[in-house]
């Protein structure tokens, strides 16, 4: 309880109570300030490889003199593919060819959730529990995978095969509920398509992405219900006088 203060009629005031409420504290399976570990100090190199430096020339090469620090995003990227997820060497390294401070690529990197602070599964499993999502079964879907996996959110299986992330909104709303497994989206879902997609992935297979209710893409489920027939002509339901 915290003290306020009540003024009375005669603009005298007194002391009250009144009650402090506060949001619970709120927790992330994602690393935002870095701690030396075994597999991620200074003390491990990082250098891209030959083929790697030769996309950095490219993709610098889009950017204009003055300009070139907009590449961080498709360098560190680069960086994340080559290594599996993200070590403070790597990002220092982004820095030196970019020649900037170091905290800047800091910045980056621990804003957006699509890089990886730390060592990850062969296949990283996002589930997206954003409202559509949520209202569409996200919660069934998400539980579904903890318990085929015997995993937690933030967890990686013994094997290195399995990691399971709880992310926001991956824009595909419409095709709700969805996982993304690495960089395929598996949309559409139900607790059967998601059982069998990671009974294909355990062994070896590569189940196909997109939506597994039978849609081509984000299209309406059914018949469709606009748009039927078709359009009229130019001054379709124009008075005569005009």
């Amino acid at each position: 309880m915290l003290p306020s203060l009540r003024f009375l009629g005669n603009g005298m005031r007194s002391l009250g109570l009144r009650s402090l409420q506060t949001s619970s504290a709120l927790r992330h399976d994602s690393l935002f300030v870095h701690r030396d570990t075994p597999e991620d100090n200074l003390d491990i190199p990082f250098e891209f490889t030959e083929d790697n430096k030769k996309r950095i020339d490219a993709i610098l090469a889009i950017y204009p003199e003055g300009h070139k620090r907009g590449a961080m995003i498709p360098i560190l990227d680069l960086a994340q593919r080559q290594h599996g997820w993200l070590p403070i060497s790597a990002m220092h390294k982004v820095a030196n060819i970019l020649n900037l401070p170091y905290m800047r690529v800091y910045e980056v990197a621990t804003f957006y959730t699509m890089f990886i602070r730390k060592p990850t599964g062969k296949f990283h499993v996002q589930i997206c529990t954003t409202t559509p999502c949520w209202l569409r079964g996200s919660d069934e879907i998400l539980d579904t995978i903890k318990k085929n996996l015997c995993l937690e959110v933030g967890e990686t299986s013994k094997d290195k095969l399995f990691t399971l992330s709880e992310v926001e909104c991956l824009g595909a709303c419409v095709n709700a509920p969805m996982v993304q497994i690495n960089d395929d989206y598996y949309e559409d879902l139900t607790v059967q398509d998601t059982e069998q997609i990671l009974k294909e992935l355990k062994a070896g297979g590569k189940p196909k992405p997109g939506p597994r209710s039978g849609r081509f893409a984000a299209e309406p489920l059914g018949n469709p219900t606009s748009l039927k027939g078709e359009p009229t002509g130019p001054g379709f339901g124009v008075r005569a006088d005009l």
